[in-house]
Parts: C-alpha cells; sequence; structure tokens
C-alpha cells in the first residue's frame, strides 16, 4: 500500500509518500504561508500563490509515484486565517485531496505517534513540536495521555518581537520573557525520563550546532542537543544578519527570519521540562500521519 500525507504548516510545506511503511520520498520546502497571519488575520496572497504551487508539485509526484491512499493536513496558520477555508479549497484542487484543518491536539498526538514508534521501550517521554505557530508538548508511555499546544512558534515571535536581525538584547531579552510566560502552563501527569524535539526549528539547530557542512538527516536524527549548545545559537544567532544567518552551510537560507525565534523557544521549553539536553527527531508529525492512514482501514 503507498500512501501519501502532507503537511501544511505556517512556514513549510512537508510531503512524505511510503509504501507498505518504507520511506519512499520526503520533501520539505519553506513558503513562510503564515507570514503576517498573527498581525493581519489572513494570508499574504503571494504566499499563498507560492504555497500552492508547492502542493500542486506536491500531488504530482503522488500522481506519479501510484499513491493510493492521501491525507494532507494544515496547521496554525490557516486554524487562525480568515480566509483559511477559501485556501484549503484551492489546496484540494492541486493535491488530489481535501486538507484537514487539525485542532493543535491532533497535531501533537499526531507528532507523539511519529516521534516514539521507533522506540520499543515505554520510557516516560515528552515530545515538543516547535512550529511557525504553535508550539506542542506531548507526554505519553506509549501512548499520549496528555498534550498542550500554545499559540506561539518562530514565525509568531519573529514578527511580534524580532522584526530584523541582528536583535538587539532587548529584544533577545522580552522573547525569551514572553516565550518562559508562554510555557509556564505546561505540566505532566508524570515525570518525564525523556525528551524528543521534532520539526525544523530543532532540527536546524541540531545541524548548526553539529557544524555541519550540508543538512544531513542521517547525523541530526537522533543527535543531542544540549541547553548550553542552544544558548550559544543564541547569542551567536541574535549577532548575525540575515543574509549571514542564510549563508550558514546546513541551514535552509528560507529559515534564516525565524531560526534565532526557534533557538529561544528550544531554549525556554528545556527549561520548562527541566532537562539539559534533548534528543532530536527526524520522525514527527509526517511519520505520525503517514501510520495512521496506512492503520486504516478502507
Amino acid at each position: 500500500m503507498i500512501a501519501g500525507v502532507v503537511d501544511i504548516g505556517t512556514n513549510s510545506m512537508r510531503l512524505l509518500v511510503v509504501d507498505d511503511g518504507r520511506e519512499q520520498i520526503r520533501q520539505v520546502e519553506v513558503t513562510a504561508l503564515g507570514s503576517g497571519v498573527d498581525r493581519t488575520g489572513s494570508f499574504n496572497q503571494e504566499r499563498v500563490v507560492a504555497t500552492l504551487y508547492v502542493l500542486e508539485r506536491y500531488g504530482q509526484t503522488m500522481d506519479r509515484l501510484g499513491v493510493e491512499r492521501r491525507r494532507a493536513v494544515a496547521t496554525s496558520a490557516t486554524r487562525d486565517a480568515s480566509d483559511g477555508a477559501e485556501f484549503m479549497e484551492q489546496a484540494a484542487r492541486v493535491l488530489g485531496v481535501v486538507p484537514e484543518v487539525i485542532s493543535g491536539m491532533e497535531e501533537a498526538e499526531l507528532s507523539y505517534l511519529g516521534a516514539t514508534a521507533p522506540f520499543d521501550d515505554r520510557l516516560p517521554t515528552v515530545v515538543i513540536d516547535i512550529g511557525g505557530g504553535s508550539t506542542e508538548f506531548v507526554y505519553g508511555n506509549k501512548m499520549m495521555t496528555s498534550a498542550t499546544s500554545i499559540d506561539i512558534g518562530s514565525v509568531r515571535l519573529t514578527e511580534r518581537l524580532l522584526p530584523s536581525l541582528p536583535a538587539r538584547d532587548e529584544e533577545v531579552g522580552d522573547a525569551r520573557l514572553v516565550a518562559a510566560e508562554a510555557f509556564g502552563q505546561v505540566s505532566f501527569p508524570g515525570v518525564p525520563q525523556r525528551a524528543v524535539g521534532v520539526a525544523g526549528s530543532f532540527t536546524s539547530l541540531a545541524a548548526i550546532a553539529l557544524d555541519l557542512p550540508v543538512y544531513d538527516r542521517a547525523s541530526v536524527h537522533g543527535s543531542a542537543l544540549t541547553a548550553i549548545a542552544i544558548h550559544d545559537l543564541i547569542e551567536r544567532l541574535s549577532t548575525m544578519t540575515l543574509s549571514d544567518t542564510a549563508a550558514i552551510p546546513s541551514l535552509d537560507p528560507k529559515r534564516a527570519p525565524v531560526i534565532l525565534a526557534g533557538a529561544i523557544l528550544a531554549e525556554a521549553a528545556l527549561v520548562t521540562i527541566g532537562f539539559g539536553q534533548i534528543t532530536v527527531s527526524e520522525k514527527d508529525l509526517l511519520d505520525g500521519m503517514a501510520l495512521r492512514v496506512l492503520s486504516t482501514e478502507h
């Protein structure tokens, strides 16, 4: 059975195609769909056009690979945009499947499913997913037992408090305070013994911390990202221009505008859970979606 799943995120569009559970293709393209939504309440049409172009290519790729089951989900930006329904109709036409606007709770559940599927043990685990518009903290013991979705992500934090690079010390300080306050509501029904970080902020930060000459999924997956390394990255990134940030060899240049905010949120997340480091995973919401699609009887 060939399944294809698409994540229509606030910052990036992602595609995963699996054949009987074996990964065939995984693609990501940053289109910044949610840019400006926090301020205006609606999509920027230039970003919509760029996003639909990518989604059309994803639809064509799934056609070419003979995908039998498809699912597409949209997250924070589409939940919040007043013209989200119109965009979803356009996306359905190019993808060949009607996307679903999922709640933060379902987003958390799918991320947890994807991130923890490779583990054979039942160690209490917290999965942290920093998106463009929201951040999810998910706790469980093989199965999710609690989740908190918070409407702050790398794009929102950037637009609110980090408008340009280099960032002033006061801006970084204010962003740290906002992140800490936003995550203050997080609690778990048990004590996590393992922390896993998923999605673009964590994977990008891990690649930079590893000083990779190019982004390499195999090197990033399973690597440990320490609180000290994140702190050092904040100090480094806050002093760099946008062009210098975009030139970091292992970083997708399109992530350059929001990676400082991602680092600040990652730092606050580790403080919140009381961990000195986090394991970075390439398995996330997309993988959870694929598992769910393959397990659903048609």
